[in-house]
């Protein structure tokens, strides 16, 4: 399946440290998988979470799900590591955190270049900051970019905003990131939906990212799949509708 013709609706972040979770992974109704080696693993599970999450990968047991890694950002003592090992262990792409500017996509690109991984590993970066929104158009432009995920919780917290569940304080910030990828061509994954056991509140966040262009949703657990997957489905009638036109 050719990357424009992959469903995203749902992009779940699984922890690369916890077995049984990559275990479950193989089985659920995930679109994407993101194995984690960030927000998820404890600093001293880092090197055993990068080991298991190159093993998922190359494992061929979870299907036709994407699968991606995020890897610990470049200023850490971790990033390098991770891009080096996850490269060459094929994923679709690797989820990259913090990315402040194109420099950082560029920077990542030649790590992965150095790596000796494929040309078809693509790079995911998460857009969380205002600095990686005002060179969003450039990120989204790069030609190893292929989705822009946003970092709605590091963004929140960057902007100093109060929690809406409307989200009007982040709707600046995420119509600047749908705007640019659909100039070229990245798909668009929205931010997480913190409170996983309110399947309303996920819905209606879920169906506002979807009438703002976005192409799925990033997720932390696998009791949000279904809300996703038909929030980011077509309803019947919008594919009888295409189907006539």
């Amino acid at each position: 399946m050719t990357d424009d013709l992959r469903p995203r609706r749902s992009v779940l972040y699984m922890p690369a440290a916890n077995e049984r979770a990559l275990e479950k992974a193989k089985t659920i109704a995930a679109d994407a998988i993101i194995f984690d080696l960030e927000d998820a693993v404890a600093p001293d599970a880092k090197p055993a979470a990068r080991e298991r999450a190159v093993a998922a990968v190359r494992s061929g047991e979870y299907g036709d799900r994407e699968l991606t890694i995020r890897c610990n950002g470049l200023d850490t003592q971790w990033g390098a590591d991770d891009i080096a090992a996850a490269g060459p262990a094929g994923p679709s792409a690797v989820v990259i955190p913090k990315v402040f500017s194109v420099d950082g996509v560029d920077a990542v690109s030649q790590q992965l270049d150095a790596a000796g991984a494929s040309p078809d590993v693509m790079i995911w970066p998460m857009i969380e900051t205002p600095t990686a929104i005002f060179d969003v158009r450039a990120i989204a432009a790069h030609p190893r970019v292929a989705v822009l995920i946003m970092g709605t919780n590091d963004l929140a917290k960057d902007l100093q905003t109060r929690f809406r569940t409307d989200r009007l304080p982040l709707a600046t910030g995420l119509g600047l990131c749908v705007l640019a990828g659909k100039a070229h061509g990245a798909a668009l994954i929205d931010g997480v939906y913190n409170a996983f056991k309110d399947d309303a509140g996920l819905k209606v966040e879920c169906d506002q990212g979807r009438d703002m262009g976005f192409d799925g949703k990033t997720l932390i657990h696998p009791a949000q799949l279904a809300v996703a997957n038909a929030a980011f489905s077509p309803s019947e009638a919008e594919v009888a509708l295409a189907r006539r036109q």
